[in-house]
């Protein structure tokens, strides 16, 4: 019996060490997050990337994202939402982390067709057919090119454009200011520079109309 209460005791020291370890663990990766930005708030945006709204609109989120990330697939409509709920005062920067294997030369596709003015139709078609192209056990980023078909891309343009030094440059660079802002998973949101602390969409509403307010009331009147 003792023995019993002592497994049992074991467990539970276990269990409030591994959920403070974690707590401490999250706040400290914050931490060191809202730290990155405020050294480094030039990683954030860069030129070169997308931009999806008003590009002057007074919120601006920034999400690191990976179109081989089912998590990024699913909150895709979210932000597309929150952006067009915003009527001009939001928009949406997309950063590229490709955390998962195959997931770069997806991004040189979305990056070809953004030479054809097909950014957004193409992403859209990218994510539609995740699961089929960017199965974890065997992911195959080539079948991309035969599920594109009605999007309008010109597809031996977009292949020979795929391989574009300023493509490769411009992913180096994500890749470069995702270490900077320390950036470890996907999707990851900064909204007018603040990191998301608490992942979930309604955290990710709240806290664009908290940047939002703020945003207004710094406003000349």
């Amino acid at each position: 019996m003792n023995q019993t209460r002592l497994a049992v005791a074991a467990l539970l020291i276990a269990a409030f060490a591994f959920i403070v370890g974690t707590l401490y663990y999250k706040s400290e990766t914050l931490q060191q997050s809202t730290t990155a930005v405020q050294d480094n708030r030039q990683a954030l945006v860069r030129p070169h990337a997308p931009v999806f709204g008003n590009a002057q609109a007074k919120v601006t989120i920034v999400e690191f994202f990976d179109p081989a990330c089912e998590t990024c697939r699913a909150f895709y409509p979210i932000v597309k939402d929150i952006i067009r709920s915003g009527f001009g005062e939001v928009n949406l920067v997309l950063r590229y982390a490709p955390l998962h294997q195959g997931s770069d030369i997806a991004i040189q596709i979305l990056e070809a067709a953004r030479q054809q003015d097909l950014y957004w139709p193409v992403l859209e078609k990218v994510l539609e057919t995740q699961p089929i192209w960017a199965d974890h056990a065997q992911p195959n980023p080539q079948r991309i090119w035969e599920l594109l078909d009605g999007t309008g891309l010109d597809m031996a343009r977009a292949r020979a454009a795929m391989n574009d030094v300023a493509i490769r440059q411009a992913l180096e660079q994500d890749v470069a200011d995702m270490v900077t802002l320390k950036v470890t998973k996907t999707p990851s949101f900064f909204v007018n520079g603040t990191p998301l602390s608490r992942f979930g969409v309604e955290e990710l509403r709240t806290l664009v109309s908290e940047e939002l307010r703020r945003a207004k009331a710094q406003s000349p009147k």
